[in-house]
């Protein structure tokens, strides 16, 4: 595995890291098997990845649950990032945003319990909630931070000029966004400013939520309880066409004689700003397969060819 320094901070991130929603994920997939998400996260540490991103809300608390279970043996050798500012309805659901002071001092210390730590390595507000003063949010953070409750402190879901108004208080560790072959709105201005800020920039869906994993067929059905059901690349209006450039990126992987997979996650990586490609796995033999897309990059050429089928592509919206 290879490590890349996380912005200004001490922190050295595994080049592919785990996202952990689908572990404990109940609110947000079907059929998880909490056993066989321990064992994944632990095969994930012997097989050298030492990041883990998680938040409050997967699993309404449990992914938090059991990533405090799986890693408990391991706490000087892992980082753990996680997110707050998600609030709770009486009977557990994901209710609204809220990044006051007070709320995210509270969500916190929750997320602290949960995962059985002194300190969490990387702690993010999760998106902006519309109100509170970013500067005033992102300055909890920072206090945070000089009581030693935090190693590092980021953001997600933010856009430049959110950035910009959470630099006002102070440096921003780590902005977290979505990235990928089929979404490259932060491309441009936002990842430029990341590189001469010292902001570490952190991408989730590197694998399109999946799609990217080379291993989806045309007549993919989504489970009831999948979130993915919300995400525009799944949907029937776009879903064929995304399928049609997945053949065509799968091409160019057999050439490339790599797993589509690691094709679109050395993508991600070849930015500067990029430390690590958090990619999700349930399963112990997803994560030994994720964490061998390490030792090589793309070359310019290669890079060209995929810029040509990927970058005009418009399926989320900003």
């Amino acid at each position: 595995m290879d490590y890349r320094k996380l912005g200004q901070t001490d922190l050295y991130l595994s080049e592919i890291g785990m996202g952990t929603n689908q572990i404990g994920g109940h609110n947000l997939y079907d059929d998880v098997d909490e056993v066989e998400n321990i064992a994944a996260v632990q095969q994930a540490v012997e097989v050298g990845i030492n990041f883990f991103d998680t938040a409050d809300v997967y699993g309404l608390g449990r992914s938090e649950e059991l990533l405090g279970l799986a890693l408990g043996g391991y706490k000087d050798d892992v980082i753990i990032a996680t997110k707050g500012g998600n609030v709770f309805a009486p009977d557990g659901r994901r209710w609204g945003v809220d990044n006051s002071p007070a709320y995210l001092r509270k969500a916190l210390e929750e997320s602290l319990r949960r995962l059985n730590r002194e300190y969490i390595d990387l702690y993010y507000i999760h998106r902006w909630d519309g109100k509170t003063p970013i500067a005033e949010a992102f300055g909890t953070l920072l206090r945070f931070k000089e009581e030693g409750k935090i190693r590092a402190a980021g953001v997600s879901n933010f856009g430049l000029e959110q950035l910009r108004q959470a630099m006002s208080a102070g440096q921003v560790d780590a902005l977290q966004n979505r990235y990928n072959l089929f979404d490259r709105y932060v491309e441009g201005d936002l990842l430029e400013y990341c590189r001469a800020n010292g902001v570490g920039f952190v991408p989730y869906g590197p694998l399109a939520f999946g799609i990217l994993g080379g291993r989806y067929e045309r007549d993919l059905q989504l489970t009831p309880n999948d979130w993915r059901r919300g995400v525009p690349l799944f949907s029937p209006e776009h879903f064929p066409r995304v399928m049609d450039i997945v053949e065509q990126l799968q091409e160019f992987a057999t050439v490339r004689n790599v797993p589509l997979a690691h094709l679109a996650m050395r993508w991600v990586l070849r930015d500067p700003a990029v430390t690590s490609s958090i990619t999700g796995a349930r399963r112990p033999a997803q994560v030994s397969e994720n964490a061998r897309a390490v030792g090589w990059d793309l070359a310019p050429e290669e890079l060209t060819a995929i810029d040509r089928l990927t970058r005009r592509l418009n399926f989320f919206s900003v």
